[in-house]
């Protein structure tokens, strides 16, 4: 099938052309006629399959006749994040550059004069995030009553995000009669429900089951105790043929850590994460897609919010807590029929969470072969060394150390120093070398009940 079979306009097909593609994916070839049609819709197919053209292409088609009026846009689509909303919009801009149809982003970060200047033209096409959607309604800056397509994409991640009362508040401020098309990636109970709550008879598109890996992506696990994690994904990125990659952390503060320790070994690499402005986040993926650095270690912010051709990597530094993340992370690569590569670093307490995913995908992830873990990385190391001062030389005294029932002795005589140890400096956040040692409360000072005799 081609794309000149699904019933597109010439201007549309020409884009796709232009865009390079003639083949629809099997999301596009079902949905697209149904969209055409005027029936509400309920999507559902994995990461990088092509979801996105599937509704912008046929709603361009629909939006090419007609006129928009000041604050009141004609169609409206809802992602759950800013990246995702970003990535939609130039979508139309693609699709859509034989056709004069409007559109207005309205996500969080960026000032609310513009988006209102926008509003104020009137937009065939608003796409937003639900919180900063409901703030200009709040204020009375859009009018929704005028809306005759609406799209919920990534419900799934809509749901997880907490998002789902807002998005309800929204649908009732929309007409009643009006075309819904609902996306996911994924069709758990919750969403079923959610659905029914608001489609109307709708047709369902399901080209592949529920959250499962593509077959371009090669998948790979590796094992290892946590101090050596660093060390193991250094030297697993030596050994791969990394064209670029994302490195995934399930926690904002590691990410930051992950960044600096990478660049510290002289590996290019960028940092994303939700705490960043607006500004910040365009820019660094401005960056990254130009190639000015060839990794960016992010968290899962960016794992349904990135569509950036031939990514040859996806590295799981840690182990995703809920399974859906998973095949939400390693689609980032192995996308449009293209090969990738996802290996994922795990230690022997992330087995509860391997065990959700091998129940998910229906296999346990592959052992990878020839571990890199096993090479040997001793200059990458002493470099990530940091020199811990010595104790202050003390008058007259030598050395002292812990007895083993934890009372401290001098080295020169038996009896106790009353005066308190002045503690090492502590080892900053991302020093990382697998030692433990004793906590001796918030200030560093040794507990008093160890300077009481016995």
């Amino acid at each position: 099938m081609k794309f000149s079979d699904l019933g597109l306009s010439d201007d549309i097909l020409r884009a796709v052309t232009d865009a390079g593609y003639d083949t629809p994916t099997p999301i596009q070839s079902q949905a697209i006629p149904y969209v055409l049609m005027n029936r509400d819709l309920l999507g559902c197919a994995q990461t990088g399959t092509g979801k996105t053209a599937s509704f912008t292409l046929p709603m361009i088609e629909i939006l090419a006749h007609g006129r928009s009026r000041a604050r009141m846009p004609r169609s409206l689509i809802l992602e759950p994040t800013r990246e995702l909303a970003a990535q939609v919009s130039e979508q139309f801009e693609t699709y859509g550059k034989y056709h004069k149809l409007s559109k207005a982003l309205l996500i969080g970060g960026v000032s609310f004069t513009e988006q209102n200047a926008a509003l104020d033209r009137g937009v065939d096409v608003l796409i937003a995030t639900p919180g900063r959607l409901l703030d200009h309604a709040e204020r009375g800056k859009v009018l929704l009553r005028d809306v005759k397509v609406l799209v919920i994409d990534e419900a799934d991640r809509m749901l997880d995000m907490g998002f789902m009362p807002d998005i309800e508040k929204i649908v009732r401020l929309l007409p009643h009669i009006r075309q819904t098309l609902f996306f996911s990636a994924t069709m758990p109970p919750e969403i079923r429900r959610l659905s029914n709550k608001f489609l109307s008879n709708p047709k369902e598109v399901s080209v592949s089951p529920p959250a499962t890996a593509a077959e371009t992506i090669s998948q790979a696990l590796v094992t290892v105790s946590a101090k050596d994690k660093r060390r193991t994904l250094r030297n697993i990125i030596k050994s791969e043929s990394v064209q670029n990659a994302l490195i995934f952390c399930n926690r904002k503060r590691d990410v930051g850590i992950l960044h600096r320790s990478l660049s510290r070994h002289g590996f290019m690499a960028g940092a994303l994460h939700g705490d960043m402005d607006q500004y910040s986040r365009t820019e660094t993926l401005g960056q990254f897609k130009a190639g000015k650095f060839n990794i960016l270690v992010c968290s899962d912010v960016a794992a349904r919010g990135l569509d950036i051709a031939s990514m040859s990597h996806v590295f799981n530094f840690d182990v995703p807590t809920h399974a859906d993340d998973y095949i939400h992370r390693i689609g980032r690569t192995g996308r449009a029929g293209k090969q990738g590569r996802a290996i994922t670093i795990a230690t022997s307490e992330d087995s509860k969470y391997l065990d959700m995913i091998t129940k998910l995908l229906g296999y346990p992830i592959p052992a990878m072969e020839n571990s890199a873990a096993d090479q040997d990385d001793t200059t990458a190391d002493a470099s990530d060394k940091i020199a811990v001062a010595k104790p202050e030389a003390r008058r007259g005294g030598g050395s002292r150390g812990a007895q083993s029932t934890g009372g401290i002795k001098s080295s020169n005589s038996g009896s106790e120093h009353k005066r308190r140890r002045k503690p090492s400096p502590s080892k900053p956040a991302d020093f990382d070398d697998g030692s433990s040692s004793m906590s001796f409360g918030e200030e560093g000072h040794v507990p008093a009940f160890l300077l009481r005799k016995p």
